[in-house]
């Protein structure tokens, strides 16, 4: 064979590794594209953590009928929720957008931030987020299942409530104040959560707490103004957000005064918050607000109850710069620097909000 019959020869082999090797990768891509075209038929997007990945939006209407209503157990502003067991067995809680929502470009969004924060957020007292779906006909993320539900409703039901004893009540506090002060402050940037209600705190069936419901939480870029539409729960939006739409971490700090307070008496202190700033408080006695449905708290408790008391009117200080932060409250529950209380008959609302111990230095206040 001469030269140039060889060189032929070694252009044909090398042509034709290149053939074989850029088919293999053209079915490596097919393989590729009709996976990712599996994955988002009929304009579905879909995303699972923590289970097996062989969910699909079609188990989700299997499981849920449709969606039919006697597995909804519960809606809020930006949608409804409903209970799943999957064919894993595993139960999951689903946050579907209303119909007419999840075609509107604004809700679209809200859904979408959702899912930011969601995934973005690990903490113990913040409900898990296992995935979501975004398809043409529907939008929902698909939550951990709590049993016992919202704090809201546990608190309206007489015998449940009983069930929440001081104690547990304490722990409940403790555990909203962790995950906020997380969000706060070891969140990169800030998140804010600014809807925290007892709607928005759920219970397992530990009667544990988790913060949930970011659907209107806002991160908060230090460069930008924060300024938004006014969101969040009647009776637990701060003041003032009455006059500015400026939205900062202590927003969220007086909505925490609001839900302790909540917690300790068993129903929204709304005519409470009308009362304080008037000299009625100075006849107000502790003990005679909290949850008469529970017998009176023993010596230790009451000693974290006239704390958390304290913590909670100064958190519903009417500037904002005068409360504490998050990070301040958070790490004062994990401490034993807790005050000496007198017995709580003998302690009185106006006593608790000027408590000298916690007049917070700026230190403390600054966001």
């Amino acid at each position: 064979m001469d030269s140039t019959d060889l060189w032929a020869t070694r252009i044909f082999v090398a042509t034709s590794k290149d053939f074989l090797l850029a088919l293999h990768l053209l079915k490596l891509c097919a393989k590729k594209t009709q996976s990712e075209s599996t994955g988002t038929k009929n304009g579905d997007m879909f995303s699972i953590w923590n289970y097996d990945g062989k969910i699909a939006y079609e188990d989700i209407i299997k499981v849920t009928e449709d969606f039919d209503i006697r597995y909804c157990i519960g809606t809020g502003g930006y949608g409804s929720v409903y209970k799943a067991q999957l064919p894993s067995g595993n139960v999951i809680a689903l946050k579907k957008l209303h119909r007419l929502e999840a075609e509107d470009p604004t809700f679209d969004k809200c859904f979408k931030n959702e899912v930011k924060m969601l995934t973005e957020i690990r903490h113990r007292n913040i409900v898990k987020l296992h995935g979501y779906c975004l398809h043409k006909r529907c939008m929902f993320l698909v939550y951990e299942y709590l049993e016992k539900g919202s704090l809201f409703c546990v608190l309206s039901n007489d015998i449940e409530a009983v069930e929440l004893d001081w104690t547990k009540r304490v722990d409940i506090i403790k555990a909203i104040a962790h995950a906020i002060s997380y969000m706060h402050h070891e969140c990169v940037p800030t998140i804010v959560h600014r809807d925290i209600s007892s709607n928005n705190i759920l219970l397992n069936s530990n009667l544990e707490a988790f913060v949930s419901d970011f659907g209107t939480a806002k991160l908060l870029d230090p460069d930008s103004s924060n300024q938004t539409l006014v969101v969040g729960t009647y009776g637990y939006i701060a003041p003032e957000l009455a006059y500015t739409m400026a939205v900062t971490e202590k927003c969220d700090v007086y909505s925490f005064g609001v839900v302790v307070l909540e917690i300790l008496m068993g129903i929204h202190p709304g005519e409470l918050l009308t009362s304080l700033s008037s000299s009625s408080t100075q006849h107000v006695m502790l003990s005679k607000i909290l949850d008469q449905r529970l017998p009176p708290p023993n010596p230790m408790v009451a000693q974290d109850i006239f704390f958390a008391a304290t913590i909670a009117f100064a958190c519903l200080r009417t500037k904002a710069k005068s409360r504490p932060t998050m990070k301040w409250v958070s790490q004062e529950f994990c401490s034993h620097r807790k005050p000496l209380a007198n017995p709580l008959h003998t302690v009185s609302l106006w006593q608790l909000k000027n408590q000298e111990t916690y007049m917070m230095g700026d230190s403390k206040t600054q966001s």
